[in-house]
């Protein structure tokens, strides 16, 4: 027999893994998978991400796995830069921009363009063991570092536990264990190979994956037509499916003829907003909905923490906001800055309510309540978080995607500030008010003091010393 069920906490995974051993067999690695709701119908067991608990030591002997192998794709460059999921110095903001960036310069020069959100059936679930080993070795792995990750997804066993019930326990033929460490970089490089052949601009975060391209002419839009053709080939032949009721097309630009395109025999349908990596976009690229969505969210997190905690104090509802409400009004807000006043103060309007709430500030203008709390406005912190990140670009840890983005300005050398950018030029709102364009002039007129910290804890210092004297 297996493990004895455990009761289930919905919102906390327990690590969980134990051997057994069956007669006249090899012992089984075994794992417990929590199904977790994503979206959708919620009586739908397709709606559901089976996460593996597993055994403390094993995630130990993962760790140290993981090291060795990121230390090797790292030093050989195997991974291709377009992915951005699980990989060093990148992350869902740099996917946004680096993407988007070039579709708004497209679309701001009189192009239309098409992007196509893909989306891979249990895309973990399906990794074929024998094909990952294959391309294990072809990245360069030592073999003794290839049997052991091959021994280790082997003859693995699970079961279903939710609630109190369990199902019975069953052989795994295939997949990377989501909830592991080793099974996103693994996955990685399963997928690493997605792009080759393609003319189109694509982009993934681990299975997210979008693929982008100019649409003005049939010759153009032949070439998408093309690039879907053969990223339905790569899933056929590395036994992966696309689910194509998911991909959908969004269509940018006033002279897009709305194309249709299909994969395989289905035609893939248009859509007028997709949520990418969490974040609403929608063919406007105006980021108004994703306004919406962030302060419905936080809002609402207030709400329950407005009738759940009885004290007023600041040590209690500082951090409180800092921890649950703040953050979904500052995810990957780089890429999404609010322009239109009303979104600003939507957006604004919570921080408010929170200062408001604190005891012996109620009565007090809002500037007065922020100066008390030793806080900054949310229209602050995005100038600072905006800044960050160009620090990021240009001197720090994302300069390699930095030197795509951004231009140095043709005197560099200057009293003032020693690292200057070439200011773009626009055409449309939608691309004055983008990152790589709107934070290039204040990024210039910082100080050099600012923009010549040695590290970025030291800039971050230094540049909250100077944005305090800002209003």
């Amino acid at each position: 027999m297996g493990p004895a069920p455990l009761p289930v906490c919905h919102k906390y995974l327990f690590c969980l893994g134990r051997e057994r051993k069956v007669p006249g067999k090899q012992r089984h690695r075994l794992c417990l998978p929590i199904p977790i709701f994503k979206k959708g119908k919620k009586n739908d067991p397709n709606n559901y991400r089976p996460v593996s608990l597993t055994s403390i030591p094993g995630k130990i002997l993962e760790k140290i796995i993981k090291e060795v192998v990121c230390k090797h794709l790292e030093t050989n460059a195997v991974i291709a830069n377009s992915q951005h999921g699980f990989t060093k110095n990148k992350s869902c903001q740099t996917n946004l921009i680096s993407f988007f960036d070039r579709v708004m310069s497209w679309v701001d020069t009189g192009n239309a363009v098409d992007v196509v959100y893909l989306d891979f059936s249990k895309a973990f679930d399906k990794v074929p063991h024998d094909l990952l080993a294959n391309k294990l070795v072809k990245c360069g792995l030592d073999k003794t570092t290839v049997r052991w990750i091959c021994n280790w997804l082997n003859e693995r066993t699970q079961r279903v536990l939710t609630n109190a019930s369990s199902s019975s326990w069953k052989e795994v033929t295939s997949g990377v264990p989501q909830g592991s460490v080793l099974g996103p970089v693994l996955f990685n490089i399963f997928i690493n190979d997605l792009d080759e052949g393609l003319e189109g601009t694509i982009i993934k975060f681990a299975d997210d994956t979008k693929l982008g391209g100019i649409a003005n002419t049939p010759e153009d839009r032949s070439r998408i037509q093309n690039d879907l053709d053969r990223l339905e080939r790569w899933a056929e032949t590395n036994k992966m499916k696309f689910n194509r009721d998911k991909c959908k097309i969004l269509h940018f630009g006033r002279k897009n003829g709305n194309q249709r395109y299909r994969m395989g025999d289905t035609w893939l349908d248009s859509s007028l907003c997709e949520k990418d990596i969490g974040v609403l976009v929608d063919n406007k690229l105006n980021m108004s909905l994703q306004c919406d969505a962030a302060a419905k969210k936080a809002n609402g997190i207030l709400a329950c923490i407005n009738r759940g905690i009885a004290s007023r104090s600041r040590e209690v509802m500082l951090p409180l906001y800092s921890a649950l409400v703040r953050p979904h009004l500052e995810y990957c807000v780089q890429f999404w800055a609010p322009q239109m006043k009303g979104d600003v103060d939507k957006l604004e309007s919570v921080q408010r309510m929170v200062t408001k709430m604190i005891k012996g500030l109620e009565n007090k203008p809002y500037e007065e309540r922020l100066k008390e709390l030793g806080m900054f406005s949310l229209q602050k912190r995005r100038l600072r978080g905006d800044m960050i990140a160009m620090y990021k670009y240009v001197r720090g840890s994302h300069r390699e995607e930095g030197a795509s983005l951004f231009s140095a300005a043709l005197q560099t050398r200057t009293r003032n500030n020693g690292f200057k950018l070439q200011e773009r030029r626009f055409h449309l709102n939608i691309k004055k008010n983008f990152l790589t364009v709107r934070a290039v002039r204040q990024w210039n007129s910082l100080p050099g003091a600012v923009v010549e910290a040695p590290s970025l804890e030291a800039f971050k210092q230094r540049l909250d010393g100077h944005l305090s004297g800002v209003l």
